[in-house]
């Protein structure tokens, strides 16, 4: 189902913009884990509308309800239904747009895949159906953390042509992420995006950037060649969230521009275990990771939603100044960085749990 990810840790996301909640049915929770609303609310906060200056003017709190699965703050074993209310919905908004696709949006698309669409915001398009996968990614996140120490920290790389200095992706941590309004680690850069996210909000305009991330002290082994392999899911569900249209690993895109005697990452002793010196791989080779840490990069285009005035067509083909009314973040990559951490984390426990499996049948 298009709407369902994972084999082992799987997950189930429903609910549109606009509607009276969304959320997810998680399967495959392992029981015995202490779980409360307590440990996913972090992540949801960090993700939610209206948290800062640079964000969306709509407020939610975004409350997570642990609705089954767990008792006496204990994991069942059995489903785990999360739900998030909708309280600051404006369906109205859209009421002039119903008959025209907005510019670059999923409006057009939807109603010609299925000859109806949620006209109030983007409805499954809409960047809240994200609420699902980062409250059951906040889950996986705390059994990947507690049974193998894994760190996942996600940063603003850039906005627009503004780009951060050199990220110490070895040492990072969310601290110091969210010690800025940007959620840019570079202090210098973070004033500069602040200043131009700003003027583009004033201007009613948007702007994209590129998130990076680092996965530290994930389990060498995982992954399921061939079309499974570890990137191969990454990309999947980094390219799964609204607005992505870029995803690159290790040394992307520049790495076509070195010989291979220069790309190759050589193997050292490192311990108990074999590591490489470099790190061109970004931690996965031959689908599956190799105990290095996994770094990749996600670009984020610039919001469709703006309300400076756009000539365009209705679904009739007439002519039409289209001006959007509903409230939208002008750049969404500063929110990006929970739902990226989130949608990793996802990946990882559910490769993890298949190769766990693999081990278990072992003779």
């Amino acid at each position: 189902m298009s709407s369902s990810f994972g084999k082992l840790f799987s997950t189930t996301t429903f609910g549109e913009s606009h509607c009276k909640a969304v959320g997810v049915v998680i399967d495959g929770c392992p029981p015995g884990l202490e779980l409360t609303e307590a440990d996913i609310q972090p992540q949801l906060d960090r993700r939610r509308p209206g948290q800062s200056a640079l964000s969306t003017d709509r407020k939610e709190a975004d409350q997570v309800m642990i609705l089954s699965g767990t008792e006496n703050g204990k994991t069942l074993g059995t489903p785990i239904a999360l739900r998030v209310n909708n309280k600051d919905q404006r369906p109205t908004d859209y009421k002039e747009m119903s008959d025209t696709p907005r510019p670059s949006h999923a409006d057009y698309t939807y109603q010609m895949k299925y000859g109806i669409r949620a006209s109030s915001g983007g409805g499954r398009s809409s960047a809240r159906e994200t609420i699902g996968n980062v409250a059951a990614g906040a889950v996986a996140e705390k059994i990947l953390r507690e049974k193998y120490g894994v760190e996942i920290v996600a940063w603003v790389e850039s906005i627009g042509s503004i780009e951060a200095g050199t990220v110490d992706s070895e040492s990072i941590t969310r601290e110091d992420v969210d010690s800025h309004i940007t959620r840019c680690p570079d202090s210098e850069v973070n004033t500069r995006m602040e200043q131009y996210v700003t003027e583009l909000k004033d201007a009613g305009d948007s702007v994209g950037g590129i998130v990076g991330c680092v996965l530290r002290n994930v389990p060498t082994g995982i992954g399921e060649p061939t079309y499974d392999k570890l990137e191969a899911k990454l990309a999947q569900v980094m390219l799964a969230i609204p607005a992505t249209k870029g995803f690159e690993i290790g040394s992307g895109f520049a790495g076509t521009k070195l010989q291979g005697s220069q790309h190759n990452d050589p193997f050292i002793k490192k311990g108990e275990r074999l590591g490489t010196t470099t790190n061109n791989s970004g931690g996965i080779q031959g689908g599956i990771s190799n105990g290095e840490p996994i770094y990749f990069r996600i670009a984020f285009k610039p919001p469709a939603t703006i309300s400076m005035p756009q000539q365009t067509v209705n679904f009739d083909g007439e002519e039409t100044v289209l001006a959007a009314k509903g409230r939208h973040d002008p750049c969404v990559v500063p929110r990006a960085v929970p739902i990226v951490e989130s949608m990793a984390a996802l990946v990882i426990l559910d490769m993890a749990m298949q190769q766990e499996s693999r081990k278990s049948m072992l003779f």
